[in-house]
This record gives C-alpha cells, sequence and structure tokens, in this order.
C-alpha cells in the first residue's frame, strides 16, 4: 500500500495561492527530499499536511496509508502516524518535557484504541529514545524547549518522534541552526527510528547538508507551488553547486 498519495493539492494561505497543483508519492520504506527556494511552498506543503489552522485546501486530494488524510482533524492525523517536525519548536514553559511526551503519546494510543503506556514502561522508552539522539534525561525533566539551544531543540524533537513512533515524518528544515555534531546526531537518530520497510520520511531542506546523513531515495525540486524535478540524491549535489534557478529554468526551457 502507499504511504502517501498528493494530487493535484492546491492550498492558500491569507487567500494567497502557495500550492499550485502538487503531486507527490511517498511508498514505504522510502526517504523523500523536497528543496527548493524561499517561498516555493515548502513549509505550506508541511503545515498543509498536519492540519495546521490558516492553510486553506482549495483542491486535490491526500491519501495516506488508505485514509482521506485531509477529512481528518490535526489530532486524528496524529494518531493516524503522522509526524510533523517544526523549523522551530515552540517553548513550553511550566510543562516538562517528559510530562508533554508522555501525555502525547498515550493520547496517541488513547486515539488508536491502545493501551496507555505506564510510567515505568514510558521512562523505560524515553530513555532508550534519549539515549539515541544522546539527550540527558535531566533535559527531558525541564520545560519544553525552555532554555534548549537550536540543536537540542531539534534533538528532542527526534526524541518524540522516537517516542510517538509514526508512520510518515514529515521534517521541516530539521537542520536548521544545528552544528555540525548536532547535524549528525540528528541524522543517525532520524536514521535509528525512521529507516524501516514501513515507515517513511518527507525531509524538507535548502541545503544538501542534512542528505550527507539521511541519504534520501529520491530528491525533488519545488518552485512555484508545484515540483518541478525529480532525481535522485545527485540532483541534491546538483542543487548545491549551481543553485535552485539554473535547474528551475532548465526545466521550463
Amino acid at each position: 500500500m502507499t504511504m502517501l498519495k498528493i494530487e493535484n493539492l492546491q492550498a492558500t494561505v491569507a487567500d494567497k495561492p502557495i500550492l499550485k497543483g502538487l503531486s507527490l508519492t511517498i511508498n514505504p520504506g522510502e526517504i523523500h527530499a523536497i528543496m527548493g527556494p524561499n517561498g516555493a511552498g515548502k513549509s505550506t506543503l508541511g503545515y498543509t499536511l498536519g492540519g495546521r489552522p490558516g492553510y486553506e485546501v482549495t483542491g486535490g486530494s491526500v491519501d495516506f496509508a488508505g485514509v482521506d488524510l485531509l477529512g481528518l482533524e490535526p489530532h486524528e492525523r496524529a494518531a493516524a502516524g503522522l509526524f510533523l517536525g517544526f523549523q522551530y519548536p515552540v517553548e513550553i514553559p511550566g510543562v516538562s518535557f517528559v510530562q508533554f511526551l508522555r501525555e502525547a503519546a498515550n493520547a496517541q494510543r488513547t486515539g488508536r484504541g491502545e493501551e496507555p503506556l505506564s510510567g515505568g514502561e514510558f521512562l523505560k522508552l524515553a530513555r532508550e529514545k534519549a539515549g539515541l539522539l544522546r539527550m540527558d534525561m535531566d533535559m527531558l525533566k525541564r520545560p519544553v524547549n525552555v532554555g534548549f539551544s537550536g540543536g537540542e531543540k531539534k534533538r528532542a524533537e527526534m526524541v518524540q518522534m522516537g517516542i510517538l513512533d509514526p508512520k510518515l515524518a514529515i521534517l521541516d528544515e530539521t537542520d536548521s541552526g544545528l552544528d555540525i555534531d548536532a547535524l549528525r546526531i540528528c541524522g543517525e537518530g532520524i536514521n535509528a527510528i525512521m529507516r524501516r520497510p514501513d515507515k517513511a520520511v518527507l525531509l524538507i531542506t535548502h541545503y544538501q547538508r542534512l542528505l550527507d546523513y539521511v541519504k534520501p531515495d529520491f530528491v525533488h525540486v519545488l518552485a512555484g507551488g508545484r515540483i518541478v524535478k525529480t532525481g535522485g540524491p545527485d540532483l541534491a549535489l546538483r542543487l548545491e553547486e549551481e543553485g535552485y534557478e539554473a535547474v528551475v529554468q532548465e526545466t521550463a526551457a
């Protein structure tokens, strides 16, 4: 079964058309990267799939593992196995990360008709996933993202992804604000959590550097609200060397 099938997706933000007929198919076991210039619609795609308010779908369809994704509320999309990683993870003062993660995991389990994790079961799982991202459990006892560096926020978000164990992870510029060490740790974490035959990843990124650690099967160029070119990992290297404009103009020629 196809993991995600987007057909002719059109979406507006504040009545301005951003996605203008985007189509994309992702199968289980695949990692796809979407690259493109600023304003192309990359983040809009992620937010639209996640169900963020203000992102209005005006046409097209999205099938997620046999379900009409656009017919689900955001929390239902999450319970169905969709994870959206943010470019700028938010801070939540007064709520410990451990408490936040346990509530999120058990809310999704309840939505799927599964038993909630006990305190002991959850802590064992949290320690395991934190270990993958080289995070100390003491950090997860702090308020959500408060006082975290950019790299720590992204690593904590990858811990969250590991605990929620989604079918499909949409990661919006996970490499943003990361130094070389944090980039490598996050890349290794993504591979450990998501590189499996029954899962898939959509990486939204400006740059090639994350793709050195998380090797994509397909690279897509998004421009003007549509995917204008698709290739393998070598396409990302070419974009890094030549820039988006040259590749987009070549496609239009």
